[in-house]
């Protein structure tokens, strides 16, 4: 499913050029689970950036089924950015202003098709993620592992390929870590492929491949 080679991405920061990634090989399958790890600034997020077609690589090719994405254009880069990859956030990235049914709905806004089952997807996402009773709630009215699994709903939505989470459980107490590493689990049963980024060992021992970048590199590349 995904296929990076020799992947490099620099960044200008305060007069000096910063090497993010310093040429990442790395094949993801469908329907892997694969935890990244490694130190502050070794890259982790960068990668995760470039997978989720956020952030564009300097230098070598990034292949998503099969696809460069070096040659899509905006809107095709947006289109499969939408469709084909949900993404998990430290910081939820909910909307104070909105239920929290309307938050997993969200994603409808930018898809560029008619979608008529979603509404009745998102109430059942919900349910599975324990929220069904919380459909009409602000999301200041949820506790912060509430809010993580109401983010996973709305990532799921689209009924994406690939699921990106970047320290999804690093706001979280031990009780909902473990509540959303599960959903988690269940996401990857299900046949979708998951990339999970943490600082954590014991959340990474949790996937059965682990990935450690240092210094931009690939260093470490198992599976359990």
């Amino acid at each position: 499913m995904i296929e990076l080679t020799a992947i490099e991405r620099r960044y200008a920061m305060s007069g000096q050029t910063v090497q993010a990634l310093a040429g990442v090989d790395l094949a993801i399958g469908a329907g892997e689970f694969v935890a990244v790890t490694g130190a502050s600034g070794s890259g982790k997020s960068t990668l995760l950036n470039v997978l989720g077609c956020l952030d564009k690589p300097d230098a070598g090719r990034y292949r998503l089924d099969g696809v460069d994405v070096a040659a899509l254009d905006d809107e095709a880069t947006s289109d499969v950015r939408n469709r084909r990859i949900g993404f998990v956030f430290q910081s939820f990235h909910l909307l104070s202003r909105l239920s929290v049914l309307e938050n997993v709905l969200l994603p409808l806004r930018y898809a560029r098709q008619a979608d008529p089952g979603a509404g009745e997807r998102a109430r059942t996402l919900l349910q599975r993620v324990g929220l069904g009773d919380r459909l009409e709630h602000r999301p200041g009215q949820l506790s912060g592992g509430q809010m993580q699994r109401a983010a996973i709903a709305r990532a799921l939505l689209l009924q994406p390929a690939l699921l990106l989470a970047d320290e999804p459980t690093g706001n979280l107490d031990s009780k909902s870590a473990a509540d959303v590493l599960a959903l988690l689990d269940e996401v990857h049963a299900g046949g979708q492929t998951v990339v999970l980024v943490t600082h954590d060992h014991e959340v990474a021992a949790r996937a059965p491949r682990q990935v450690r970048l240092r210094d931009g590199k690939v260093e470490h590349d198992a599976r359990t």
